[in-house]
This record gives structure tokens, C-alpha cells and sequence, in this order.
């Protein structure tokens, strides 16, 4: 076992690893590639992995996970890097997740995104949402998009994190990061105070709660770029939860506030490669033009694929039609592409002949 915790963390961003569990009965693992692996063959004891978490805390925070049974916090290892952490309870026992954050932040056009995400941040005004499941690289590409706007304008961004994952440096723009809990008490308070800080570009880390979405769309609506992240698997559904998260006699007013105040959906997964060399990003783009924001208006939330599909030229793209690209290539096997796909039927073809597609995640 590792004397403290400091040498799992090494061992999992020398194995390459994405995420270190810390659970009781198990052994330390490491998710690679997006498949968990253990680090060593001995299996930690409750105690052990609580002694491991525990030392990684401050009082304050220790004073937290007592009173709420979790905790989200971010931790600076010297010589590792930087982890986002979160401790929690499971089955009366201290567990843990660390997710490795890179400070090289990559550029958006090395993502592998289409190419109306850096559309996007050219943007003054409007709402911009980033989507998908955990571990889908939500994070990456909204830091991407933060050190594209900073280096293509002039102005005021300001981050609200839980915690706060990318350092950002200054440049053209003025970057101020508020960490939920040490420098705010909540979003819902942090985005309000923000309205009055000047800010040309508001970034928050994740919509959790009917408040946060609703200042959001507030300050969307009155000449600020607001970007944010969502737990939702496509599109469609993005919009759908953003909506139904209110009462319904609150609804008709939020669905008026998205269909004018949406100026894009990036809904994202990362799919492994064929060759078993990590994984490549398949991602789905809706870029609301008249049609699709009658829909939402009008909570025709069934008609938006159709419209996404015809409407190619205005920056729209489907996971499948990403999927397709990528299978094309050769660059995923049929077998993921099923698995990761809206609809079976459009890959029982043979593949078509290869095509380039760049991609930095692993």
C-alpha cells in the first residue's frame, strides 16, 4: 500500500490514467482509456482509504463532508498536477474519486470538434451549452473554448467552478476564477453578483438547479456570453431538461427565454479508438436557427432531429452523422459505433473509404 496518497496519484497519471478510486475491499484503480484497472494487487481496508482521503483535506473541508456526506474539491499534488476530487459514503465508508486535470489546455481545433463550436466563440451574447455524460471531456472542451475567447478578444471573463479545474492566465482578456465554497458561497449568488462585475463572458462550471438555470438565461438574454455545462446526452434532451426543471406554470416563460437566448448545444461523448489507443471524440452540434427555435417555443421537441439533419449548412450535426465519420475512417470499430449511435439501422452498411479526423484525447 502507498504511504499516502501522493504516489497513487503519480502512478495513475504515469499509467496515463483519466481517474484514481479509492474504494473499501477493493484496491486502488485507475481508469484508462475508459476501462477501470487495479494499480496493485493488495486491497485497502476501510480505515487505510479513509487515512488516504482524510489527509488530503483541510478542516474546513473535513468540517463539510461531515455535515453534507460529500464533497467536491479540487487538489494541487507538487510534481503530479492538479485532481479534481470527490469524497463520499458509500455503505458507511470514506470513498474517493480523482479525476487528473491537464494544465495544458488544449486548442479547440485540436478537439476534433465540427467546426460551429469555434463559431461559437465568436459570439457577444446568447446561452452555449456543453453536454454529456461524466467523463465525456465537458471540461476540456470548455476550457478550450475559454483560451479561444481570451486570445481573440478584449474584455472580462468570469469562471464560477465547483472546483475550479483549468488555471487560466490573463492575456487580452481579464480572467477572474470564483471557486464555489471558498470564494462563493453559491451559484445561484455567485451569478447574480457577477451581472455586476462587468463581465462580457460568464462561464459556470455546471447548471445543478432551477436558480442557476434561470439567472443564466437572465444574463444571456441582457448581452452576455454565457457558457455552461449539463449532464444530458444529446440535444434534444438538453433542452427538454432545461425546460422541465420548473413548474409548469413557470414553463411557458422559460421556453419563451431559450428559444430567443440558445445560440448553441455541443452534446459530446468520447468513443474508443479502433487501434485501442485511447479515445476519439464523436459529438453532436445544434446551431438553433428559425425552424428549430419555433420548435422550442412551441415544445415541439420532436421535431428538432429532423430540422438538425436538414440543416447542415447552418452548423447542425447529429452523433450519428459523427459516428459515420468516424467508422468511415476507420477510426472506431462498428461494434462501438452501434453502441454509441441514436439509431442502429445507419451502420449496418459496409464503412466508406477513410477520411482524416484529428483528435488529442486519450
Amino acid at each position: 500500500m502507498a504511504s499516502d496518497i501522493t504516489e497513487y496519484l503519480r502512478e495513475t497519471v504515469a499509467r496515463g490514467g483519466s481517474d484514481l478510486h479509492l474504494s473499501a475491499w477493493a484496491p486502488a484503480c485507475v481508469r484508462i482509456s475508459g476501462n477501470i484497472q487495479p494499480l496493485e494487487d493488495l486491497t485497502l481496508d476501510p480505515n487505510s482509504v479513509r487515512d488516504l482521503i482524510l489527509d488530503t483535506l483541510t478542516e474546513t473541508q473535513r468540517a463539510t463532508l461531515e455535515q453534507e456526506l460529500e464533497l467536491d474539491y479540487a487538489l494541487q499534488v507538487e510534481g503530479v498536477g492538479r485532481f479534481r476530487g470527490n469524497v463520499h459514503i458509500a455503505r458507511g465508508n470514506i470513498e474517493a474519486a480523482f479525476r487528473f486535470i491537464s494544465q495544458e489546455i488544449p486548442e479547440l481545433d485540436h478537439l476534433g470538434h465540427h467546426e460551429s463550436v469555434a463559431r461559437f466563440c465568436t459570439l457577444r451574447s446568447g446561452l452555449i451549452l456543453i453536454t454529456g455524460i461524466t467523463g465525456s471531456g465537458k471540461s476540456t472542451t470548455m476550457a478550450s473554448m475559454i483560451k479561444r475567447i481570451s486570445e481573440t478578444r478584449s474584455g472580462v471573463i468570469i469562471t464560477l467552478e465547483d472546483p475550479i479545474e483549468f488555471i487560466f492566465q490573463h492575456g487580452s482578456c481579464l480572467i477572474k476564477q470564483r471557486e464555489i465554497g471558498d470564494d462563493t458561497r453559491t451559484f445561484p449568488r455567485a451569478l447574480r453578483q457577477a451581472m455586476r462585475q462587468d463581465p462580457d463572458v460568464i462561464v459556470v462550471s455546471e447548471l445543478r438547479d432551477l436558480d442557476t438555470i434561470r439567472i443564466a438565461l437572465s444574463a444571456a438574454e441582457t448581452g452576455h456570453l454565457v457558457l455552461a455545462t449539463l449532464h444530458t446526452p444529446d440535444a434534444p434532451q438538453t433542452i427538454d431538461r432545461l425546460v422541465d426543471v420548473f413548474p409548469a406554470d413557470q414553463q411557458p416563460q422559460i421556453v419563451a427565454q431559450l428559444s430567443s437566448a440558445l445560440e448553441g448545444i455541443i452534446s459530446q461523448r468520447l468513443i474508443p479508438r479502433a487501434d485501442g489507443q485511447g479515445r476519439i471524440l464523436a459529438s453532436e452540434v445544434l446551431v438553433p436557427g428559425h425552424g428549430i427555435r419555433n420548435c422550442i417555443r412551441e415544445r415541439k421537441l420532436e421535431q428538432i432531429l429532423g430540422l438538425m439533419e436538414i440543416g447542415t449548412r447552418d452548423g447542425n450535426r447529429t452523433i450519428d452523422h459523427s459516428i459515420e465519420e468516424l467508422l468511415a475512417a476507420r477510426l472506431i470499430t462498428r461494434e462501438a459505433a452501434i453502441f454509441n449511435c441514436r439509431e442502429r439501422k445507419s451502420f449496418e452498411a459496409p464503412p466508406k473509404e477513410p477520411k482524416k479526423n484529428k483528435s488529442i484525447w486519450t
